[in-house]
């Protein structure tokens, strides 16, 4: 039996998934099977996963049915100890599966290792880095602000933690992920492997950027999760929501086309400040998002480039992320 599995979900993933399997054939830790889920693909991501000869890799095919779905599809397939996700368009670094199976090895009661993340645009060329962070141990408190791990590409996972805690609630893509992570801390310790070893790769159409069903769905599980918290951490709900405001802030700005992005970057600043009224002190951060939200609003498609071009040499947009309660104590 293999020691990890790693599953794949796959829609319409001609573009990157045999690259994205070969980061894994690639690993320094060779113990491993690779279940891809293909959720109803369109394009020729088959005839490209025909392309790669090993006999560790496993292709099942459904209906279109989303991620979550997906996800837990692979788990039905699953042989190994450990578990591991990576989504189709996604990379490791090499020594990703090794460094994270000893942490977890010499923790026997962690449940959950978890990476550094870079972002990097659809061409594989380095974006930004990710949050970084130092977090090991009773990481609740933590996740209950933000999505620390950051991604669905990121944790190997215990098999005895999952059976434990349940698999991916299917209603809330994309932000099932978070809620997978919520239920895993608030029974096991993570620990954290200070390298960036998971490279999320982002598109200007990608469904993180539906903003406004992801405000929603992130809504859900934060209201959810606070309903189960304990009481000691019931005032942590209010930045919580602040840090999800922000962060949408952003994923509105990041990739701005026109208006309804413009108007949707409003909406959330507002209401980031709503939840967090001491994010009014930071001005430059503050002016320029009001600046590109409206920029994005009135100006014409021959301007609107020019000025954004400027606003961010002003101030980054990226920086709406460093502005988010991390430290819920």
């Amino acid at each position: 039996m293999p020691v990890i599995s790693v599953i794949i979900p796959v829609y319409n993933g001609a573009k990157t998934i045999e690259e994205t399997v070969r980061s894994v054939l690639n690993q320094t830790f060779q113990d491993f099977e690779i279940i891809i889920i293909n959720d109803g693909s369109k394009d020729e991501t088959l005839e490209e996963i025909d392309r790669i000869s090993d006999s560790r890799v496993r292709v099942y095919s459904y209906p279109n049915s989303g991620q979550g779905a997906s996800r837990n599809r692979g788990l039905f397939q699953a042989r190994g100890e450990y578990i591991a996700f990576l989504d189709a368009d996604d990379l490791w670094t090499a020594d990703k599966l090794e460094a994270q199976l000893i942490a977890l090895q010499s923790n026997p009661e962690v449940g959950v290792a978890y990476s550094w993340t870079d972002f990097i645009d659809e061409w594989g060329n380095f974006l930004r880095p990710g949050s970084h962070l130092n977090l090991s141990g009773d990481v609740y408190p933590h996740l209950l602000l933000t999505n620390i791990l950051e991604n669905g590409s990121n944790p190997l996972i215990r098999r005895e933690a999952i059976d434990r805690v349940g698999q991916f609630d299917e209603s809330l893509p994309p932000a099932e992920d978070w809620d997978f992570y919520l239920r895993l801390a608030a029974e096991y310790p993570f620990v954290v492997v200070p390298h960036p070893q998971i490279l999320y790769r982002v598109y200007a159409n990608s469904s993180s950027t539906n903003v406004f069903h992801l405000e929603a769905v992130s809504v859900k599980v934060i209201e959810k999760t606070f309903k189960q918290a304990p009481a000691s951490f019931k005032h942590l709900k209010a930045h919580s929501l602040a840090n999800l405001y922000k962060y949408l802030t952003f994923k509105s700005l990041e990739h701005s086309s026109g208006r309804i992005q413009g108007v949707a970057a409003l909406q959330f600043l507002g209401k980031a400040i709503l939840n967090d009224p001491s994010f009014m002190k930071q001005r430059r951060i503050i002016v320029s998002s009001l600046l590109k939200s409206l920029s994005l609003i009135v100006l014409p498609r021959n301007l609107l480039d020019r000025v954004l071009q400027k606003l961010e040499r002003f101030s980054q947009t990226h920086c709406l992320l460093m502005h988010g309660k991390l430290n819920p104590f």
